[in-house]
């Protein structure tokens, strides 16, 4: 088995190096981790701009308007792009800020298109550009394939990055703040936190970030480690995990100590 690699431990709150200073088990002080309401006006105005960018690339295709300084193809190509790249920024701010203030999950249905509203943006800011492209007996068979084609890519590269692929609900995110209540650390990747900086799963992490645990929700790590939750005989009833049998990788021997400790502590 590798051996463990040396750690930087990042503040989240200052982006200092806090690796030498105690930390653990003690009652994180968080600075806020962002503001939703700006976050998702922020995203509303990228989706708008989507939405026009979408309408001037129609406007070209049909004749409407004509930048002269470049062919018709290549205006709609532009179009498309800019259409892409804020539909792209927006719907990342609005995951960003569904991290932040999440929506309840007592309603699956309204829980499931609050967090991938931007999936649907995506849907409304290609859809109809790529039937209006394919039925338009105006346009050239070579403008109509490649503006179509291209239409295409950026309603899949769109939707695989408007897709919330990791959502939190508000019901996770309070019974994770009342269970844990001290400092957590995340890696660079991954959508896990960890309460333990020397976990196994962080092995091989040469940085990690510490902060509590709304700011590792913020920065999408969402799930509570599984090695961790069994280190600290936490009931993860309520909260989300990630799905690793951790039996199958701590110690028999550990994994009993744990336990017994949890036995023996007194009852509140």
């Amino acid at each position: 088995m590798a051996e463990p690699k040396k750690k930087k431990i990042i503040s989240a709150d200052t982006g200092e190096d806090v690796t030498n200073e105690k930390r653990k088990q003690a009652v994180v002080e968080a600075k806020p981790v962002g503001n939703a309401t700006g976050l998702r006006i922020g995203a509303a105005i990228l989706w708008l701009l989507a939405i026009t960018f979408e309408v001037l690339a129609l406007l070209v295709l049909y004749g409407k308007i004509d930048m002269k300084f470049m062919p018709g193809l290549y205006q709609i190509i532009l179009f498309i792009v800019l259409d892409l790249i804020c539909l792209v920024i927006g719907s990342q701010l609005w995951k960003k800020s569904n991290h932040i203030a999440p929506a309840s999950k007592k309603n699956p249905t309204l829980f499931w298109l609050h967090n991938n509203l931007g999936l649907i943006v995506t849907v409304v800011a290609f859809v109809p550009l790529i039937i209006l492209i394919l039925t338009n007996k105006e346009a050239d068979k070579k403008t109509k394939t490649i503006a179509t084609v291209v239409a295409v890519i950026a309603l899949l590269l769109g939707g695989v990055s408007s897709y919330d692929f990791n959502p939190i609900s508000l019901e996770e995110q309070q019974a994770a703040e009342q269970v844990i209540t001290g400092s957590v650390y995340w890696s660079p990747y991954g959508k896990v936190y960890h309460t333990h900086d020397d976990c196994q799963a962080l092995n091989q992490s040469e940085q990690l970030t510490t902060g509590d645990v709304d700011q590792a929700i913020a920065a999408g790590r969402t799930r509570l480690c599984s090695f961790c939750a069994k280190r600290d005989a936490i009931d993860t009833e309520g909260l989300l995990t990630d799905n690793v049998d951790v039996s199958d990788y701590i110690p028999e021997e550990t994994v009993e100590d744990v336990e017994d400790e949890a036995e023996e502590e007194p009852a509140a």
